[in-house]
């Protein structure tokens, strides 16, 4: 196909949605034709099963954005499969492209990724154009007063609320304004799962639901995995098909000073990551790296199968293998028990939860693994265990959540104790004080 008038290329990311979306608005304000662009990576893609249960939900989200965009204007979107260079060079080949626009993404992959693109449209005279839309604050617009970012979660919650002004922050973009301006031909190029070596997923992420009545209630019912107390909001905003100003004015104009802090906190680890990219593969305390990490392989393959004899440990990472999703609570529990009684390095337990989960971002994953290992930033101390014993008692205290997940628990069949809490508990803290005392001589 080809284009012989100027256009500007709008290219999807993590912002699967028309509406309320700052860079297509932007885009489309320019006046020129706009032709939405979503290139599958093949970078990305090539690391992942072959039913990847998120490559399906994004390839179902682009078909529904397609249909709106075939019944509201005329229009489509350009699906390539293929390294961003590669797919970009034919781009330019395809249409008389006068700039491109992009809404920001902040892991170190795509920072790489979008400089390369850069310096490609440079070199063809294309303006790249990025704004911010996937968070309310960005890279160093919550710093402190010296200019160096935080790395305690609280001081950065207290500033990012000191400058938050509703009326600024939360605006809300119409698209549809300038709509006429979507390029106008639905035959834009189609791919299939097939066409990229993909097959349907049979999972479903979990359907959003974010009432007043449950952002009312989320501070004294979201520890709890029995009760349907949580959003199921993260794989939208981690695909970006809502708007994070549209889901922060419902917190902020409720009662949601405490699910408007979890807001926070997902930008507090994006701007951690993006400050410190190091971070996704090494501890932020760089004496953590020192712990001589027992990984022994058997171990965790009951811990991913959900086979450890620990009932709610075994019921999160069962939710999570046939579900895609886990409750934060219980993400928490079985992280502490991977790293502390296990001793397995929290980055095995990262790269699990990224192949597992369908709301995976990098940053917050990172960020709460490292927590719970005691090598992030905010971390717990080390010698701070959880004891999956009492935290199945407290938060699960009618058993329902591990009944769903575990029932031989409350029957028979059920396997033993992996390891002795009491002993696991003393070797981890044996084992962290003495790696860090060696460290710091």
């Amino acid at each position: 196909m080809s284009s012989d008038e100027k256009v500007v290329l709008f290219w999807l990311r993590r912002d699967l949605r028309l509406g309320d979306n700052y860079g297509l608005y932007k885009a489309l304000q320019s006046g020129r034709k706009v032709v939405p662009v979503f290139i599958f990576d093949t970078k990305i893609l090539d690391t992942l099963p072959k039913d990847d249960h998120r490559v399906t939900f994004i390839f179902d989200t682009l078909q529904e954005m397609r249909n709106q965009l075939q019944e509201k204007y005329d229009s489509s979107i350009d699906l390539r499969h293929g390294s961003p260079k590669e797919v970009w060079e034919e781009l330019i080949e395809d249409y008389d492209v006068e700039a491109v626009y992009a809404n920001r993404d902040y892991e170190p992959y795509a920072k790489k990724r979008d400089e390369s693109i850069t310096q490609l449209l440079s070199m063809h005279d294309i303006a790249f154009s990025t704004f911010k839309d996937q968070v309310i604050f960005e890279k160093n617009e919550v710093v402190k007063d010296d200019g160096d970012p935080y790395v305690v979660y609280t001081p950065y919650k207290n500033k990012w609320r000191q400058i938050f002004d509703p009326d600024r922050d939360l605006q809300t973009y119409d698209v549809g304004r300038y709509g006429h301006n979507f390029y106008q031909n639905t035959r834009l190029p189609q791919l299939t799962l097939r066409d990229m070596g993909f097959e349907r997923s049979s999972l479903k992420a979990p359907d959003y639901t974010l009432t007043d009545h449950l952002i009312d209630e989320y501070a004294e019912n979201r520890d709890f995995p029995d009760r349907d107390a949580t959003s199921k909001l993260s794989t939208y905003l981690r695909f970006g098909l809502v708007s994070i100003r549209k889901i922060m004015k419902q917190a902020y104009e409720g009662p949601g000073y405490t699910f408007m802090n979890e807001l926070i906190w997902r930008e507090f680890f994006m701007q951690i990551l993006w400050h410190y990219p190091h971070t996704a593969t090494q501890a932020f305390r760089e004496k953590y790296d020192a712990v001589p990490w027992r990984n022994n392989e058997d171990e965790f393959e009951k811990w991913k199968e959900g086979k450890t004899g620990f009932p709610i440990v075994d019921a999160g990472m069962r939710e999570l293998n046939e579900t895609g999703y886990m409750h934060n609570r219980v993400r928490m529990i079985v992280a502490s028990f991977l790293t502390k009684h296990l001793l397995i390095d929290w980055r095995w337990g990262e790269k699990y939860f990224a192949e597992k989960l369908f709301d995976y971002e990098m940053a917050s994953n990172v960020g709460n693994w490292q927590w719970a290992a005691g090598s992030g930033v905010d971390a717990q101390p080390y010698f701070r265990v959880f004891n999956p014993h009492t935290q199945f008692e407290k938060f699960d205290p009618q058993g329902e959540y591990v009944r769903t997940w575990v029932p031989e628990y409350f029957g028979v069949g059920y396997v033993s104790e992996m390891v002795d809490h009491k002993e696991a508990r003393e070797r981890a803290i044996e084992t962290y004080k003495t790696a860090i005392d060696n460290f710091e001589k």
